[in-house]
């Protein structure tokens, strides 16, 4: 599926150190750890263009200057593609997607972590976003994880669970019956969020979904049938 008349913007989340990955990150960003002959980021800026998605931003902070050398060397890939240098600090996932926001206009954006591979189809997920009317769409996956989403069966995101401490965190007190699954780090979102982020400038997103959904709309996009890598970790390249 390729989008057609909506959305065509999304963000890279690629400014990582990428230490579960060394020694590969010694000398250069995990965007850059290639996966047969191709670096993680071409990977996702591939396929990104491919369903649709033609206007990209990448967040940088680890080798910047070898990210950017690395996309004017590939002629930006045939699309616009910007960056967002967080020079001091890392932002973490929420603050560097806000740190972005003056990229976005007022359509949804995708958000998609640079040290994943997956077959999900990101215009089928595009698309149910719009369709729920949710403030956010976070795309996942029954599979063994050590921290688990929660969600109901119409699914709404309820909660989170650390699998190894046992430490829950439930949005509400309904007595519904919830199921663990696994966040797949690739969601849409509403710009509309940005004026409801946390004050400071550092903080990840689970937190702030978690706490929107006690109010707001946030939706599980279940991709099952998909596959699905976590580059970012030693393991997977063995």
């Amino acid at each position: 599926m390729v989008l057609q008349t909506h959305g065509n913007k999304a963000i890279v989340l690629a400014a990582g150190l990428g230490t579960r990955l060394l020694p590969l990150t010694e000398a250069r960003p995990k965007a850059l750890v290639e996966w047969n002959g191709i670096p993680l980021l071409g990977h996702v800026i591939l396929k990104l263009k491919q369903q649709g998605f033609t206007e990209v931003v990448i967040n940088l902070h680890h080798y910047p200057e070898m990210i950017m050398e690395y996309v004017e060397r590939n002629d930006r890939f045939g699309i616009r593609i910007e960056f967002s240098h967080e020079k001091e600090e890392l932002l973490d996932t929420g603050g560097g997607i806000a740190y972005a926001s003056w990229f976005f206009g007022k359509d949804p954006f995708l958000v998609h972590n640079v040290d994943i591979l997956s077959s999900i189809d990101l215009a089928k997920l595009y698309e149910a976003h719009l369709k729920s009317g949710a403030m956010a769409t976070l795309a996942v996956k029954e599979r063994v994880t050590t921290r688990s989403l929660l969600m109901n069966p119409g699914g709404d995101l309820k909660g989170w669970r650390d699998n190894r401490t046992g430490e829950t965190i439930l949005v509400d007190d309904s007595k519904e019956p919830l199921m663990p699954i696994a966040f797949s780090a690739i969601h849409v979102m509403d710009p509309a969020l940005f004026s409801l982020f946390p004050a400071q400038k550092n903080f990840p997103i689970i937190p702030f979904y978690l706490e929107l959904a006690r109010s707001g709309s946030v939706k599980l996009y279940r991709h099952d049938p998909d596959s699905w890598t976590d580059m970012g970790k030693l393991e997977s390249y063995a």
